[in-house]
C-alpha cells in the first residue's frame, strides 16, 4: 500500500512559508517576487539542459519518479518477514510447488517473481545469482532517477545567473544620455534612468532568486530523498531475497525468522519483542 510521505508536504510548506514571512516581513508585497519571465529562464533552461544531457524518454520519467517522492510504502520490515515465514512453514509442510497458488496474491513484484523462481529453478546458487541480478537492474534504475534530479539542482542556479547576466545586459544597453541639451535636463534625464537601472538589477536579481530557490528546496532534497528510499526498499529488497533463499533451502521457520530479524533496525527489533 502507498500513503502520503508528509515529511515531503511539510517540508516544501515549511520552506515556503518561511519565504513568504520573510518577503511580506521586510517589503509587504509579493508581487516585485512574482515574475513569469524569471521564472521560465530557469525551469525551461534546466529542463532544456537536462534534455541535452540525458534521452528524452529518461527525462520524461521524471514526473513518474516525482510521485516517489511524496508516496510513502506501508509495507514494513515486520508484515514482510511474517509473510516469508508463513510461506516457509507451508513450503515445509505441503512443499514448495504448494506455493504456486498464493503467487497471485503476492503485490510485491519482486518476491512474487522470486518465489516463482525458487519453485522452479532447483540450484540455489543460479537462483541467487538471479534475484541479485534484479536488485541490481532495481539499484540503476533508481540511481537513474536521482542523478537527474542531481544534475537539475546543478543547472538551475547556473540558469538563474544568466537571466540576471542577460537583464544586466539589456539595462545597461538602454542606459545612456537622450541628447537633450542643458545641465537641468542632463542631471534630470541620468537621475531617472539610475532609478529604472536600480529598478530592473532588483527585477534582474529574481532569476538567481529563482535559481536558488529551485535547486535548494526541490531538485536537491528531491534527489535526497529518492536516495533514502531507494536504500529503504532495496533493504527490503535483500530481506526477501535472504527469505527467498531460506524458503527454497527449506530453512526451519524459526532459524528464518530470526536471520530475517537482522535486518530490522534495534528499535524496531525491542517494540516486536
Amino acid at each position: 500500500g502507498k500513503t502520503m510521505d508528509l515529511s515531503t508536504a511539510f517540508g516544501l510548506i515549511i520552506g515556503l512559508g518561511l519565504i513568504v514571512l520573510a518577503i511580506l516581513g521586510k517589503q509587504g508585497d509579493l508581487s516585485s517576487f512574482l515574475d513569469a519571465t524569471s521564472i521560465g529562464i530557469v525551469l525551461g533552461g534546466t529542463f532544456a539542459a537536462t534534455l541535452v544531457n540525458y534521452p528524452i524518454k529518461n527525462v520524461l520519467g521524471i514526473f513518474k519518479v516525482l510521485g516517489q517522492v511524496f508516496r510513502k510504502s506501508d509495507l514494513s520490515h515486520q508484515r514482510v518477514i511474517n509473510e516469508l515465514v508463513d510461506k516457509a512453514e507451508k513450503s515445509r509442510k505441503t512443499g514448495i510447488m504448494s506455493l504456486e497458488a498464493d503467487l497471485g496474491n503476492i503485490d510485491d513484484k519482486f518476491l512474487r517473481s522470486g518465489l516463482e523462481l525458487a519453485i522452479n529453478e532447483r540450484d540455489p546458487a543460479r537462483l541467487r545469482n538471479y534475484l541479485e541480478l534484479e536488485m541490481s537492474n532495481i539499484d540503476r534504475r533508481h540511481n537513474l532517477g536521482q542523478e537527474i534530479f542531481l544534475y537539475m539542482g546543478a543547472y538551475a542556479p547556473a540558469f538563474g545567473l544568466l537571466g540576471t547576466v542577460l537583464g544586466l545586459i539589456i539595462m545597461m544597453s538602454n542606459f545612456g544620455g537622450t541628447g537633450d541639451t542643458g545641465i537641468g535636463a542632463v542631471d534630470f534625464d541620468v537621475a531617472k534612468r539610475f532609478e529604472d537601472l536600480l529598478g530592473g538589477m532588483g527585477m534582474a536579481l529574481i532569476t538567481t532568486f529563482y535559481g536558488v530557490l529551485f535547486s535548494n528546496l526541490l531538485f536537491l532534497p528531491m534527489a535526497g530523498k529518492l536516495k533514502r528510499k531507494s536504500e529503504e526498499e532495496l533493504m527490503m529488497k535483500d530481506i526477501m531475497l535472504e527469505g527467498i533463499i531460506g524458503i527454497h533451502a527449506k530453512d526451519h521457520p524459526i532459524i528464518l525468522r530470526e536471520k530475517l530479524m537482522t535486518f530490522v533496525p534495534q528499535r524496531e527489533r525491542l517494540e516486536e519483542e
